[in-house]
């Protein structure tokens, strides 16, 4: 029985996206870690009143406002993963993304320290730090939107994970998406931390961090794999290059 190209053309679609949702799961595994390094800012929101609605609203527009920006990152660094796809080394790029990713879990911490690009954006996140000061002081909900918004581009090493995955997946669309996942796996925790973070278990929290370098070198195999084109469902699709194009495509 002939299959219809509609059919085909949408598993392809599904095998080339399966890579984008791991980002839901890497935003909700790694989601304790957001409430151990954002939770003093959930805590302390401004929120425009006391009321439970009140504060559920501008708990919802400041995580809104975080999403917001990871997606707009997302599709920047698709960009950028679309610019190597166009040369070609799309699958040498995924491949490199991934050894990084694990080098960064192995190698000792005083070597990773001195890798931080957080030295180098010193600058920049100051004035981010101070403009977010300036919207505490206003409590109403746009600025809970803006806190959200500017707190997205605060340095959070998952973050820098998640912008590897969205520059893997070589698409500004897909990469607008991955991060958008990866926004919505933290908003459940991190909502919750907005009401209850007094009362989150810091020894489970504890358990959950330190949990995450395994996570983080598993997503590391994952972008290795990928970039491998084992022709492995879902996991290593085989990639096969557009002739006129020249970019890889899943097959």
């Amino acid at each position: 029985m002939e299959v219809s190209p509609i059919i085909w053309k949408s598993l392809f679609i599904y095998t080339k996206m399966e890579f984008v949702y791991t980002a839901f799961a890497l935003g909700a595994l790694g989601s304790f870690h957001c409430v151990g390094m954002c939770g003093p800012i959930a805590l302390a929101l401004p929120f425009p009143g006391k009321a439970s609605s009140q504060r559920l609203l501008g708990s919802l527009l400041y995580n809104l406002g975080r999403i917001f920006t990871y997606g707009c990152m997302g599709a920047l660094f698709g960009l950028l993963g679309q610019s190597f796809a166009m040369a070609g080394i799309q699958q040498s790029l995924s491949v490199g993304l991934g050894v990084a990713i694990i080098l960064a879990v192995l190698l000792p911490p005083t070597l990773t320290r001195r890798l931080n690009p957080n030295t180098k954006l010193a600058g920049i996140i100051a004035r981010v730090k101070q403009q977010m000061q300036h919207l505490f002081g206003m409590r109403t909900y746009p600025s809970m939107f803006m806190i959200g918004s500017l707190n997205g581009l605060l340095p959070c090493g998952l973050v820098y994970l998640g912008l590897a995955g969205a520059t893997a997946s070589a698409s500004i669309s897909e990469g607008a998406v991955y991060m958008l996942l990866f926004g919505l796996g933290t908003w459940p925790v991190m909502l919750l931390a907005t009401f209850f973070g007094q009362w989150v278990n810091l020894s489970l929290r504890n358990r959950i961090r330190s949990a995450m370098p395994y996570v983080v070198a598993c997503m590391g195999i994952v972008f290795i794999l990928r970039g491998m084109s084992l022709d492995i469902p879902y996991l290593s699709p085989k990639l096969i290059k557009d002739q006129q194009a020249g970019i890889p495509i899943c097959h």
